[in-house]
């Protein structure tokens, strides 16, 4: 089916305003369909002209347009034509839906642990034409009255308050105007905590599975909640506009969460069974707070068309890990954005499909979910940093709250927002705009030890990018030197630099958008000197040096894990040790090393976590990170068995039945979990994140008939879920020698692409990734990916996929050429 274009948007957004949105679902006719009736009334400018109506269904059961009949048979590829228009029209449409298994539309899951259904809408991106008939583009935005029949248990929640009517008949309340692709229905037996905020009430929901973990983790998120409202509410001076505001762990999510008004849809695994670091907690905080920040950016103001795609996801990145710094206890959450989202980005920034962080070209829909990315977030959050310190704090806020109250309720574009910036600020934004938000590229700053700043800017996307930072020195842990100036220039000689620090670090504040080159002789004292840096933002940069060194073939990945193994059993603070170890397992040690000394790393790093393990206070973070990392690297199968069967666990680990599953996935990958042991685990949780956690272990076990079934699950079998084709394409790759997973890479470029054919978009692209021959390190893999990269059978999102995984393959075959 087409998707929509750009052009067809603008063309049909100057001919119809739509009024008015009337939703009427029944859910309560099985497990395979519903059904949706809609009237939309809707005016046009030039009466006599047509339109089309968006609209894919099982059978459409009736169509009329003012009155008359048209044949059901009029949709065409998901298309119904609307002629000979009257100045008003009111079109009814009745249709047979089907409920999906890949998380977009209508999503439709069955909880194994008590056999209950849940269903949730996901209508982002062009998903809501599964739902209900409309005019489905973000600047044809609608109030809506929706009426939901569900089987009586159910409880139903949206975007509007929703009010019992019946025995299994629901209604909600009217709603403000909201693109389609905002509107969402969750129903099924969700159990809730409700609290008020602020004249607003406030209601948390999940599975009925998970009512015991909703209602431990729920203080902690409404506190979130409500520290977050008062921030945005102070920052932008425009209240939240949307009435109650309900937030929804949903089962089977394919994004973190969507921030559809009024009615926020998270995924579920959020609601952490087991023991939660430090870390997990603020992740998820910072998502609470990141989809309220939608609230203003996206739903209140939402972009014109998705090439503006950062005034939704870059304002609510920058936004939720200020308000989480300010106004939560996670006063250091920029050090999490530095380690985990700003790498994300790094990464985005050197494949192929590197893009502006504003105005990135996207001609029709389905092509801008390629853009929702490390640089729509990361970039976008890093560059409005960098906009605040241009302009001031002061003049930001005041152009944020002129735009907001501008455009409330319509729709915005980057040349408005810069206006209002630009009036606020009383300087000219143009130059500003073109080299942070039109350009695509990340500098490079190296300050070498003769105090001279060095940015080198990436040839295939020249521009000036002038850099507000500062740069720092570090000898024995103490700070020797502190400069805040601004780079205009390609190099520049900044005063108060002591050469003689043991450490040089360029960004040390990690203010700006760069990838940093350390100089040999930093590099060469980091064993020594990084666990003595108390800064946690700065250890942040030099963790980051290191990790983008090896990835841009800059630093020797041997060195990199000489810095692992001397410092990471040192590191005090969670995320880093979090995210740097999962950068050392899941990547640099099965891409960059080599197979053959690849075991001996992988020994070397399980030996650093027992030493964390070991030194760690029981029960603090550091010691639950250690324990991870330990249970995922180390092959003391003594230790595992003990662990797998509850004896000599670590403190706060009895009874985690997470732990217990990382445990049997080492054993897995290490040939050790037969099936006895895996039906015993299975057996013990039946719930969905046990189903998949089973599915996951059996396909990392390193046996060929394993990999078989794995992959035949993977491409075969259209009644896997999204997230059980996540859960063995995960566990597929896990494990196993290079020659038994060799022939997978040339099944996989001709059998993933075949997903589409019963798997969405969004998922699909998802498995393409996660289905990726990482580990088959060799330029023959190189080509077969290019290969297929030019096949028309290959859809957009998947060639995106697999050209973004492509690249990071090349950068560990250049590296290993430069180093080995």
């Amino acid at each position: 089916m087409p998707s929509l274009t750009r052009d067809e948007a603008r063309q049909r957004a100057q001919l119809i305003t739509v009024n008015r949105m009337e939703v009427d679902l029944d859910l309560d006719r099985g497990a395979e369909h519903f059904s949706s009736t809609t009237r939309i009334r809707f005016s046009c400018s030039t009466p006599g002209e047509a339109t089309f109506l968006d609209l894919r269904a099982v059978s459409v059961e009736a169509i009329e347009l003012n009155g008359t009949r048209i044949e059901p048979a009029a949709v065409v590829d998901g298309r119904l034509p609307l002629e000979g228009l009257a100045a008003d029209n009111t079109v009814e449409v009745t249709a047979t839906m089907a409920y999906s298994r890949d998380g977009q539309g209508l999503h439709r899951s069955t909880d194994p642990a008590d056999g209950e259904d849940y269903v949730y809408g996901h209508l982002f991106l062009d998903a809501a034409p599964t739902v209900f008939a409309c005019f489905d583009q973000p600047d044809l935005k609608a109030p809506y009255v929706v009426t939901v029949r569900a089987p009586e248990e159910w409880v139903v929640l949206g975007n509007g308050r929703a009010t019992r009517t019946g025995a299994g008949e629901w209604e909600l309340s009217e709603t403000l105007p909201l693109a389609t692709y905002f509107v969402t229905v969750c129903a099924g037996p969700y159990v809730s905590v409700h609290d008020e905020h602020d004249g607003i009430p406030l209601g948390i929901h999940a599975r009925r599975s998970l009512r015991t973990e909703l209602e431990r983790h729920a203080p902690q998120m409404f506190e979130v909640t409500k520290q977050s409202f008062d921030h945005f509410h102070r920052t932008f001076d425009v209240r939240y506009p949307f009435g109650d505001y309900d937030q929804v762990f949903v089962p089977e999510f394919n994004a973190g969460a969507m921030e559809n008004p009024g009615c926020v849809t998270f995924r579920d695994p959020m609601l952490f069974r087991g023991a939660a670091t430090r870390e997990q907690v603020l992740q998820r905080s910072n998502t609470i707070s990141h989809e309220m920040a939608h609230m203003w950016f996206g739903d209140l103001v939402t972009m014109g068309w998705w090439d503006d795609l950062w005034l939704n996801e870059s304002f609510a990145e920058f936004m939720a890990y200020t308000a989480t710094s300010r106004a939560t206890e996670f006063t250091d959450s920029w050090v999490e954005f530095g380690i985990v989202r700003k790498q994300w980005g790094y990464a985005a920034e050197r494949a192929p499909s590197t893009h502006p962080v504003a105005g990135s070209p996207a001609p029709d829909a389905q092509s801008a979910l390629a853009n929702f990315d490390g640089i729509s977030y990361a970039k976008g959050a890093s560059v409005l940093r960098q906009l605040v310190a241009h302009i001031g704090e002061e003049a930001f806020n005041a152009g944020v709250t002129a735009y907001l109250r501008s455009h409330a309720h319509g729709n915005g574009e980057l040349s408005e927002f810069l206006a209002a910036m630009e009036e606020a600020a009383g300087v000219e934004l143009d130059g500003w705009s073109k080299a942070w938000l039109e350009t695509a590229g990340v500098d490079a700053l190296a300050l070498d030890r003769e105090g001279t700043l060095r940015r080198t800017t990436p040839t295939e996307h020249p521009a000036d990018r002038p850099h507000a930072l500062d740069v720092a020195g570090f000898t024995e842990g103490a700070e020797v030197f502190r400069t805040t100036f601004t780079l205009d220039g390609d190099e520049a000689t900044v005063d108060g630099v002591d050469t003689g620090a043991a450490v040089l670090v360029p960004n040390a504040g990690d203010l700006t958008w760069a990838q940093v080159d350390l100089d040999e002789a930093t590099l060469a004292a980091l064993p020594h000197e990084l666990p003595l840096v108390e800064d946690a933002t700065a250890r942040t940069v030099l963790w980051g040096g290191v990790l983008t060194g090896v990835y841009r073939a800059t630093v020797d990945p041997r060195v990199a894990l000489d810095v692992f193994t001397a410092v990471w059993p040192q590191e005090p603070h969670d995320a880093l040790m979090a995210r740097v170890a999962l950068a050392f397992t899941d990547r640099i040690v099965p891409q960059f090393l080599p197979e053959a000394v690849a075991q001996e790393a992988r020994g070397r790093i399980a030996d650093a976590a027992l030493t964390a393990f070991e030194d760690a206070e029981p029960g603090t973070d550091r010691a639950l990170v250690a324990a991870r990392v330990l249970a995922a690297t180390t092959t003391d199968e003594d230790r595992l068995r003990a662990w797998v069967s509850g004896r000599s666990l670590p403190q706060g680990l009895d009874g985690d039945t997470d732990f217990r599953w990382a445990v049997v996935q080492s054993m897995s990958r290490l040939g050790l979990a037969d099936d006895a042991l895996l039906d015993e685990v299975e057996a013990a949780d039946t719930t969905l994140s046990g189903r998949l956690a089973g599915l996951s272990a059996r396909a990392a076990r390193p046996g060929a008939d394993d990999k078989a079934w794995a992959w035949s699950e993977i491409t075969t079998n259209r009644e896997r879920s999204n997230y059980e084709l996540n859960a063995l394409a995960t566990g597929l790759w896990s494990s196993g020698s290079v020659d038994d997973l060799r022939p997978y890479a040339g099944r996989y470029v001709t059998d993933i692409p075949r997903l589409a054919e019963w798997v969405g978009a969004d998922a699909h692209d998802r498995v393409a990734t996660l289905a990726f021959p990482s580990r088959v390190v060799e330029p023959e893999t190189v080509a077969l990916v290019r290969a297929a990269l030019g096949r028309d059978d290959v859809p957009s999102g998947v060639r995106r996929s697999m050209a973004d995984e492509l690249s990071k393959l090349e950068e560990a075959l250049a590296s290993r050429s430069r180093w080995s």
